[in-house]
């Protein structure tokens, strides 16, 4: 494998060294050294190799290069005394800004954007994972061409005696963009479709969708194999999951319920890439129970619970989907912060103090995502023929069958169902 950074391709590989660089203006909830580290994490994540980290108060950013000319000084001599290959800034850079910190650092610079983008490209696995990061990427790189391009200035076709230039050589590039992504989007669409269709089998099942949401890191995936006995990814990274997974779970009262692992949010997640995701996160959508996995333990769980919700919101999550709190790491914490947790969770019922690591309160929550997945069921009384076994499975299925009877040829159930499944119950046979 390769290492370092390979300009002619555009990219950069494991093994590259890099310098992080916060742009700090004072207008973020979260401390600045915890937004250093984060930043770290992502480079982490692909295998960067941080060499050195600046922080740069700020009053406003410069139109030209974010950063004042003494401050790109800076950034430009620990470059030079580190070595290093890649300026990676904390920060949504414009294309212009990028080009002209560049020229000034003589190395490479990413932005947040760009950074995250590229993990996402390391990390999809599956087809339509990397038809998305290529979608996000692509509307990035759209407006970036003024920067990436050294042949702006050949033409290309045109007859001259019109009077116009023809196409220049950007132009082209920027149609073939449109046009590729144009394609994508198809066959993100039909994707779309077909996992719709998927999603529609399961509603008419049914079995209730439980999606879990959070920040990336927070523990999603060691619980999705906590409760379903996968071994999906779980690594102590970022982003360590990003295509989404399905399984079977069973909960007390509940034979059978879907458990989806999603990808972890982010603060300041690029819009790029929120909108190619939205063909993944339509699980999340329509699930019946979103379960907001929380590292507890981490100084900003609050602002990083924000940054989830945001996301939420973006994507077109109703705010009357029921929500349930999964406070993770419990293990991670000690004396007063643990009792802190503990009393806090103790008087709030959406709430779950867990280590999906080494399974601490795992049962508790089984026995409350059940609770609130059937907290909106009622009692029925229900005929049916003695011999119908397929509507009594279906009961057994669906429902919490609380006790059964004989009267002559049928057969007689008590049943706890959500209203909604007593309804496509009688539908069953029309």
């Amino acid at each position: 494998m390769s290492t370092g950074f390979d300009r002619e391709a555009g990219e950069f590989a494991r093994g590259a060294s890099a310098v992080i660089v916060l742009p700090d203006l004072g207008n973020s909830p979260r401390d600045a050294d915890a937004r250093v580290e984060e930043t770290v994490g992502l480079a982490a994540a692909i295998g960067i190799d941080v060499r050195a980290r600046l922080t740069f108060r700020l009053r406003q950013p410069k139109p030209a290069t974010m950063l004042g000319s003494g401050q790109v000084e800076s950034v430009a001599e620990c470059v030079e005394q580190q070595g290093v290959q890649l300026a990676i800034f904390d920060a949504s850079l414009s294309a212009v800004q990028q080009r002209n910190l560049e020229n000034a650092l003589g190395c490479k610079v990413v932005d947040r954007t760009g950074l995250i983008l590229e993990i996402f490209g390391e990390r999809a696995q599956t087809a339509e994972g990397r038809l998305q990061v290529e979608l996000a990427h692509l509307d990035y790189q759209a407006g970036r061409l003024v920067r990436s391009w050294t042949h702006l200035e050949r033409q290309r076709g045109g007859f001259g005696f019109l009077g116009g230039p023809g196409e220049t050589q950007i132009e082209a590039d920027r149609r073939l963009i449109r046009d590729r992504m144009a394609r994508l989007r198809r066959e993100l669409d039909q994707v779309s479709r077909t996992r719709s269709l998927h999603r529609d089998r399961r509603q008419r099942a049914p079995w209730p969708v439980i999606a879990l949401v959070g920040y990336t890191n927070a523990g999603k995936s060691t619980l999705f194999n906590r409760l379903t006995g996968a071994d999906v990814m779980a690594e102590n990274l970022l982003f360590a999951t990003l295509d989404p997974t399905l399984r079977n779970i069973e909960l007390p009262g509940i034979d059978k319920a879907m458990l989806s692992d999603t990808v972890g949010f982010v603060s300041d997640l690029p819009t790029q890439l929120v909108a190619a995701f939205k063909a993944t996160l339509e699980e999340v959508v329509s699930a019946d129970l979103l379960v907001h996995v929380r590292d507890i333990s981490h100084p900003d769980t609050e602002a990083q619970a924000d940054d989830v919700e945001a996301v939420l919101r973006d994507i077109g999550v109703a705010e009357e989907t029921p929500r349930f709190e999964a406070w993770n790491k419990v293990d991670l914490l000690q004396g007063e912060a643990r009792e802190r947790a503990l009393d806090e969770a103790a008087v709030r019922e959406d709430v779950s103090l867990i280590s999906a690591l080494t399974g601490e309160g795992i049962e508790a929550l089984r026995d409350k995502l059940s609770a609130k997945l059937t907290a909106g069921h009622r009692r029925y009384r229900i005929l049916l023929p003695a011999g119908d076994g397929a509507a009594a499975a279906w009961l057994h299925a669906h429902g919490e069958v609380l006790d059964q009877w004989i009267e002559g040829d049928e057969a007689g159930y008590e049943v706890r169902l959500a209203a909604a499944d007593y309804d496509r119950f009688r539908q069953r046979g029309e």
